[in-house]
């Protein structure tokens, strides 16, 4: 998934300076620890689906994907969370990380 939202896009053109520096950020707090990047991925998802970020978690289940985990394994991801941010975010959550994940596999077999 290589298209930010439009939201995105807009703030990266008109602010490019504060743009590279969160992009940099997000680089150096990943690579300043142990785990790899499918793990990342999964803790960032899960993270996505407690904020309830319905943008977040489609972006966050197509990296994973893109580093490796399962339809499974992301749907655990989520379904952990279920009795620290409650069933019915976690629900949504998963409705939209399923989503995602027939999104990715559309645009795969495409």
């Amino acid at each position: 998934m290589n298209s930010l939202p439009k939201s995105y896009r807009r703030f990266r053109q008109e602010h490019p300076v504060v743009w590279n520096a969160y992009e940099e950020l997000g680089k150096q707090a990943a690579e300043d620890g142990p785990l790899d990047l499918k793990t990342r991925e999964l803790i960032k998802l899960g993270m996505a689906a407690s904020a309830a970020s319905e943008s977040a978690v489609h972006s966050h289940t197509h990296r994973a994907l893109q580093a490796g985990a399962s339809p499974a394994e992301i749907e655990h991801a989520v379904q952990l969370g279920i009795t620290t941010m409650g069933f019915p975010r976690a629900m949504a959550a998963l409705s939209w990380a399923k989503e995602a994940i027939r999104d990715h596999e559309e645009h795969k077999s495409a």
